[in-house]
């Protein structure tokens, strides 16, 4: 189908891989599934309970990547949609999604996706989410996630994810739960500006012996809004993890890194650290020096931090 100009611009935002029509794909736009493909190892099939979709991806898929993208370009829109990745033994797979909401009415627009990850052994799944806001209105773009995984023995999930810009206001909720030998590679890069809030939350239960995460957080907080992160580490197995919170904080701008750890065996190791600060002035007077603005400085500052 073809693309309008807005929905192209919101998908070039959210997918960094590039959005095309072909192989395993799923667009849903303003509530309703508006497109779709399967690919030979990639099957989506519509829910018939509840707005959503189930994806199954066999263990024959190497290299494969799947994108389900969502488009919100009206205003008052409230959409929550239910997904399920049902992720077979030996896959290799990376998983395209995210929300981009286009709001230029005076009603609040919110997309409430909830996902989740049924991975089973010596599988590979990589999971990319952008999340990001525009539009002229004032109503506001609100994005809640909710991001359930699973990880069976000996596989690796690698969960990246992005809020862009422009989200007025989001609750995020993540809740692993890894079998033995599983690895689990979190990245949350998350910028605030204005008056926005962004409350994220983590749970990660390390069950399986020799099971290992790593978690790591960057944000920057700008103007007057607000940041609240608390990722969980739990221990109940000889296990490895690491939880990291970084932020770099502007204006008048409140963040609250709360990272917490449970042991629940003798031979859990379990670390956490977090740092929040400002901009160093140094580095802001070594990059004038090349004619920069204060302005532009800052932004390749915080660029390079995100990154």
């Amino acid at each position: 189908m073809e693309l309008d100009q807005i929905t192209a611009g919101v998908l070039e935002a959210i997918d960094g891989q590039g959005f095309v029509q072909k192989g395993a794909y799923n667009l849903r736009q303003n509530g309703q599934a508006v497109c779709h493909g399967d690919s030979e190892n990639i099957r989506i099939v519509r829910k018939e309970d509840k707005p959503g979709i189930d994806i199954f991806i066999s263990g024959q898929t190497k290299g494969e990547s799947v994108h389900i993208p969502v488009v919100v370009s009206a205003s008052g829109i409230t959409d929550v949609v239910y997904n399920d990745f049902y992720i077979e033994d030996g896959a290799d797979v990376v998983i395209v999604a995210g929300c981009g909401i286009h709001n230029d009415g005076d009603l609040e627009s919110r997309h409430d996706g909830i996902h989740a990850f049924h991975v089973g052994s010596h599988a590979n799944v990589r999971y990319e989410e952008r999340h990001y806001g525009e539009g002229n209105g004032t109503g506001g773009r609100v994005l809640n996630p909710v991001t359930k995984i699973y990880v069976e023995e000996d596989s690796v999930f690698t969960l990246d994810t992005t809020q862009i810009k422009g989200v007025d206001s989001t609750i995020r909720e993540t809740h692993v739960e890894m079998g033995a030998g599983s690895k689990l590679y979190v990245l949350e890069k998350l910028m605030t500006h204005g008056n926005q809030q962004a409350v994220s939350n983590m749970d990660i239960l390390l069950n399986g012996t020799e099971s290992s995460a790593q978690i790591i957080s960057r944000s920057v907080a700008k103007g007057s809004s607000t940041q609240i992160f608390h990722p969980k580490a739990i221990g109940n197995a000889l296990c490895h993890a690491h939880v990291q919170c970084d932020s770099i904080i502007m204006d008048e701008a409140k963040i609250s890194s709360i990272p917490e750890i449970n042991a629940n065996h003798l031979d859990a190791q379990i670390v956490h650290e977090a740092a929040i600060g400002r901009i160093n002035s140094d580095q802001l007077v070594k990059l004038r020096t090349f004619g920069m603005t204060e302005e532009e400085a800052e932004a390749v500052i915080i660029e390079d931090f995100l990154k």
